[in-house]
């Protein structure tokens, strides 16, 4: 078997290419400005950011490449196997967050890690997915998102739709507050069970079909009107995003632990955000409906 790591390199930068092409022609005025960067241990990558336009308040579409000798410890800890070998780790990891509070935040990533020692077989595995963050719930959107999730998994198993969005629901979840970030997706990690190729096959099939499933979610709400409450909602509800990543985001951690880009790794925290304590919704308004009907754990479509 054939572990190509250079053929992931060359499709994870046509991902980051035709991502940025489909969000820029859609926001149509702000436009994608890109710093290329250099890690001192090795590997590098190159951010694109956005912001300040008709739809996107901000939004960052990164690729990194981070090569070393030796993993930190924290990545080694659960894994002995993977002491004293050399890594590659590569991906590419997005956030958008919108101004109209209607349109919903939304993440993906898929990713690529490789560790290789001299005489031993390389441990690889695959990784990624995406999922979705309302302010204000639609269930055609949480329909619709879950669909092409679905129907992006569905030629690699009937199993594997129920696997990986139970995945994703039980991964973004707010353990200190006791209920999930958003509505779900797919999430899946370690990935390396059907082999490369069939593996690298499902990282392009969610990479791909990522912008199929935001864009037409994005056109829908992008010209509801809003108003100063819903405003502050969505600044509210953006402190759960930021609590997520900060204190439970694998990801995030590595990043940071691993010497990657301090701005890059942080560039998927919203501009402008809010703290309220000991905020409740006012009974029977649209943002209680948030909690009540969408931040629970749902079935959105038939899994098979």
């Amino acid at each position: 078997m054939t572990i190509d790591s250079e053929a992931v390199k060359a499709w994870l930068l046509g991902l980051q290419d035709r991502i940025c092409a489909e969000l820029q022609s859609l926001d149509g005025k702000a436009v994608f400005v890109e710093d290329s960067w250099q890690r001192d241990g090795g590997g590098g990558g190159r951010t694109r950011v956005i912001g300040d336009g008709n739809v996107i308040e901000k939004g960052g579409v990164n690729f990194s490449h981070v090569t070393g000798t030796e993993l930190p410890a924290s990545a080694t800890a659960g894994r002995p196997e993977l002491a004293g070998r050399s890594f590659e780790a590569m991906g590419v990891s997005l956030v958008i967050h919108p101004h109209n509070p209607y349109v919903p935040t939304s993440h993906a990533n898929v990713r690529f890690f490789i560790a290789r020692a001299p005489d031993a077989d390389p441990v690889w595995w695959f990784g990624g997915g995406y999922d979705l963050t309302p302010y204000y719930g639609f269930e055609q959107d949480c329909e619709y998102w879950h669909e092409i999730a679905r129907d992006a998994c569905q030629p690699f198993g009937a199993d594997v739709y129920p696997r990986f969005k139970k995945w994703c629901d039980d991964y973004f979840y707010l353990k200190h507050r006791a209920e999930p970030r958003g509505i779900g997706g797919l999430f899946f990690d370690d990935l390396n069970e059907w082999g490369f190729d069939t593996c690298f096959r499902f990282m392009q099939a969610v990479g791909d079909s990522y912008t199929k499933a935001y864009v037409p979610i994005v056109s829908r709400r992008m010209t509801i009107e809003w108003g100063e409450r819903q405003r502050q909602f969505q600044l509210y509800r953006r402190g759960r995003y930021v609590e997520f990543n900060l204190v439970w985001d694998r990801g995030t951690l590595f990043g940071l632990q691993s010497g990657g880009r301090t701005e890059s790794i942080l560039m998927s925290l919203p501009p402008l955000v809010r703290w309220d304590y000991d905020w409740h919704p006012e009974p029977g308004s649209e943002e209680a409906e948030l909690y009540d009907k969408f931040l629970v754990h749902r079935d959105w479509v038939a899994m098979g």
